[in-house]
């Protein structure tokens, strides 16, 4: 079971929204797929799912090319779209029940409470779509995504709309899908990205600038980021003096970012600096580049 993405393309008139991209991904990997506005990643999941066709290229879900047999792909696919277009007039169960109609769900009145519980819509279930907050709306349509038990989970912005401890409790529903289904979503929450996924694909321009584990993608730059805090004010000069430290940012406060291809004579330059100059050192922390800082990177313009 995969998705299998090969020389996608779509143009509007004279304009490349998606240039040829090819990826697959596999069951049990939960892929984000980041870009920013305009990157081309909601175009790519329509055509994923089959509701834009491809003018180039090939996605195959399952092993069923969608645009051959597009009934069949859908079967194996629960989607979320970027609009979640919902009927306002209908009551969430109603909807619920409409949507496990369409697909022939079995055992429907089980199925529709089993989704309700698992996006934890209950407190809101007995209303009309219309009545329900932006947060909920999205709820009802996460549950609309899963109440056929898709194989594949396409989700675009799945969290939009909630508030934190709504965004923990669907990352725990995503993390908990992604144990036995594929699951691509894109998300402008970096945070969730690293929080849920083990891949992140990023497309810029229509054009994939990177696809990699989350942890080489942190990595990539080969540089570590030392993060430290004095007690005193000091120069910036003292810290660009520090061996292997390749450049020097100042932070709230006393605190620096150091940048470094070796953290450890870092560390010991820092403190050796503090003994010299006789400076406390409150905090010393050295992590890798954030998933932040490795997209501004990628998709920043040029």
């Amino acid at each position: 079971m995969a998705i299998d993405v090969k020389n996608l393309t779509k143009k509007y008139g004279e304009q490349t929204a998606v240039n040829g991209i090819s990826f697959t991904v596999q069951a049990g990997e939960i892929v984000g797929f980041l870009g920013p506005n305009g990157a081309g990643k909601s175009t790519t999941m329509k055509m994923i799912t089959g509701y834009l066709e491809p003018d180039g290229g090939a996605a195959t879900v399952a092993g069923i090319d969608v645009a051959r047999d597009p009934l069949a792909a859908k079967k194996k696919i629960g989607y979320l779209p970027e609009s979640n277009a919902l009927y306002y007039d209908m009551y969430v169960r109603e909807y619920l029940s409409f949507v496990a109609d369409m697909h022939g769900v079995a055992q429907k009145k089980t199925k529709v409470e089993d989704v309700i519980a698992l996006t934890g819509l209950t407190p809101e279930s007995s209303k009309k779509i219309g009545q329900l907050s932006k947060g909920y709306k999205q709820r009802v349509g996460l549950a609309a995504a899963l109440i056929h038990d898709p194989e594949v989970l396409i989700l675009d912005e799945p969290t939009s709309g909630l508030d934190p401890n709504q965004i923990i409790e669907i990352r725990n529903v995503i993390r908990d899908q992604g144990r036995n289904k594929i699951v691509l979503f894109s998300s402008h929450i970096l945070q969730e990205v690293e929080a849920i996924c083990n891949r992140v694909i990023i497309i810029n321009k229509g054009s994939i600038v990177a696809d990699d584990s989350l942890q080489n993608l942190q990595s990539r730059s080969g540089a570590t980021t030392v993060r430290v805090s004095f007690a005193e004010a000091l120069e910036p000069e003292w810290l660009r003096r520090v061996a292997a430290v390749r450049s020097v940012e100042k932070l709230e406060g006393n605190a620096w970012a150091l940048q470094t291809d070796d953290p450890e004579a870092v560390r010991r330059g820092l403190l050796e600096l503090s003994l010299d100059q006789k400076l406390n050192i409150v905090s010393l922390q050295t992590g890798s580049e954030s998933l932040e800082a490795v997209f501004r990177s990628l998709t920043a313009a040029k």
